[in-house]
């Protein structure tokens, strides 16, 4: 199995920054694909940025596209979201995901961590 623990979320003014972390440990490797999905209040879970594998290609929504910022430390098995110019509308449980190499299929999730951003 893969546990995801997920931090850095919090209370942001809009204009701000904000990092989050995921730790991954278990079955997972450098060639797992790792991202990160969001949900706000009332709304489905939204697709935010994802990694195919190490070094692989990354994927962002539209709405987060030259904002969001997805990397890894594969020797740390931490991924990371740097996130700038925030937004009230990137309000959201955000969790971090993961699954097969190469897919955005997340079979692992985290148990979330919360970003308000406040206008």
């Amino acid at each position: 199995q893969v546990q995801l623990v997920e931090s850095g979320g919090g209370l942001v003014q809009v204009g701000g920054s904000l990092r989050l972390s995921c730790a991954a440990s278990g079955r997972t490797d450098s060639r797992s694909a790792m991202g990160w999905v969001r949900q706000a209040p009332g709304k489905e879970r939204e697709f935010v940025a994802g990694v195919t594998w190490s070094e692989g290609p990354t994927s962002y929504a539209d709405s987060v596209k030259g904002r969001f910022t997805i990397s890894r430390d594969n020797a740390k098995n931490t991924v990371y979201l740097q996130m700038n110019s925030l937004r009230p509308e990137d309000t959201a449980v955000y969790y971090c995901a993961a699954g097969p190499s190469g897919s955005r299929k997340y079979l692992y999730w985290g148990q979330g961590t919360q970003v308000t951003v406040s206008s």
